[in-house]
């Protein structure tokens, strides 16, 4: 951020800098001209100082709507009046210099129609232009004969084309530079509703299901209730915290502190991890009815060797299974959270895996968590995308499924993911 920050400065400060550096030097042109046009003719001088000055125009005023047309065009005319009705062909230092300088300001004006006009007008003010810039050395010599001059006038028009080049190249540079930040603000979109569903829906999800009990057992036992307040409370409280988690973790430059001025190391949000996991799978068995049980036995410097993108994505899958379940099996009887070492060979992996057991009446409330047309999946078929980058694998789907009298049945859900470790 900070580095984009300083681009975006000093381009700005560029172009501050442009206007003032144009006005100089079209300050110092008519000066100039007057100095020359003894030596050099006025005929030569007049389109040399209206190339000058109509290229200096474009390029500090450019992003004005019609001053790139009218000054391309002051300056055609300008230079085809110079080459139809000038002084006799004449080696003369002075003309010369005139005609080398006024080509000079042709090309350059070449050059910034091409990266700032719009095609159509490109194309035309670009042909135009650079058939008058390599026509103008006839000023100086006329060759023999026709041919002659249309060779000549062929290989100097390779000027005009290289000027055209590089205006389209800059313009090319231009429009992918802008493209990737389009992409990259959609990437950071993405990342942000992906962080929000897998976290907050979560903690979100709790809330619905104790209000849902609340509801339930209000007027019969209401002296429950009150404990199940609380629990929304925390449950809410948690939902806003992992939400200002999530923000300041988007806005800082790497994932794991805050960018800009008034970052603190003392208080830099981390990323979520193993450590973690507990807490989640707590929230979730106190909202619940189900019996969980997590099989994580990791201590704190095993925990801190797990390489950081590895640590919150074994995390994020954990809360995405945990929040499928609450939202898809909430009938489930038990769960089972397993976040274990895997093999070895042939690398070291971390393997998680989250299992429910079959809903009450063998449905998952409304449809398989498979199912494309189900939401509970597109989060898992995320996190398979975030997996598979990180060297991985993740797979879910049914467990346990046979066949009984003719009729498949399925009996839980299983979510698990391999992650490498190096």
């Amino acid at each position: 951020m900070g580095t984009n920050t300083g681009t975006h400065a000093r381009g700005r400060l560029r172009e501050r800098a442009v206007g003032p550096a144009c006005a100089i030097l079209a300050l110092c042109v008519v000066p100039a001209g007057l100095l020359a046009s003894p030596s050099a003719g006025w005929r030569a001088v007049l389109p040399m100082m209206v190339a000058v000055l109509g290229a200096l125009a474009v390029a500090a005023l450019h992003t004005r709507d019609r001053i790139i047309p009218v000054a391309a065009t002051v300056m055609a005319v300008s230079s085809a009046l110079g080459t139809l009705f000038g002084d006799p062909p004449t080696l003369e230092t002075a003309t010369g210099v005139a005609t080398l300088v006024e080509i000079t300001g042709l090309l350059l004006v070449v050059c910034l129609v091409a990266r700032y006009a719009g095609t159509r007008q490109a194309f035309v003010l670009c042909t135009t232009l650079g058939a008058l810039a390599s026509t103008a050395l006839l000023r100086l010599q006329l060759p023999p004969t026709v041919m002659e001059a249309a060779a000549q006038s062929s290989f100097f028009a390779l000027g005009a084309i290289a000027a055209a080049a590089t205006g389209g190249g800059l313009r090319t540079l231009e429009t992918r530079r802008i493209r990737a930040v389009h992409e990259a603000r959609r990437s950071q979109r993405l990342q942000l509703a992906g962080d929000l569903h897998d976290f907050v829906a979560h903690d979100v999800s709790g809330i619905v299901v104790l209000a849902q009990a609340a509801q339930v057992i209000g007027a019969d036992r209401p002296e429950e209730v009150l404990p199940l307040l609380r629990q929304i409370e925390a449950s809410g409280l948690q939902a806003l915290g992992s939400m200002d988690r999530t923000v300041h973790m988007l806005r800082s430059s790497d994932g794991t502190s805050p960018a800009g001025r008034g970052a603190t190391d003392a208080s830099p949000p981390v990323a979520y991890g193993l450590e973690d996991i507990v807490d989640a799978v707590d929230r979730f068995r106190t909202a619940g009815r189900a019996e969980v049980r997590l099989d994580m036995d990791w201590s704190p410097e095993r925990i801190g060797r797990i390489p950081r993108e590895v640590a919150s994505t074994a995390h994020r899958v954990v809360v995405e299974a945990l929040t499928n379940i609450r939202r898809h099996a909430a009938t489930a009887p038990w769960v089972t959270v397993s976040v274990t070492p895997g093999p070895e060979c042939p690398r070291p992996v971390l393997t998680v895996s989250v299992t429910n057991g079959p809903p009450t009446g063998g449905e998952t409330d409304g449809g398989h968590l498979g199912d494309r047309e189900r939401p509970g999946a597109s989060g898992l078929r995320g996190l398979a995308e975030r997996a598979r980058t990180l060297g991985g694998t993740l797979e879910f789907g049914v467990h346990g499924e046979h066949e009984k009298h003719g009729e498949h049945r399925e009996y839980g859900w299983r979510v698990t993911a391999v992650l490498p470790l190096d």
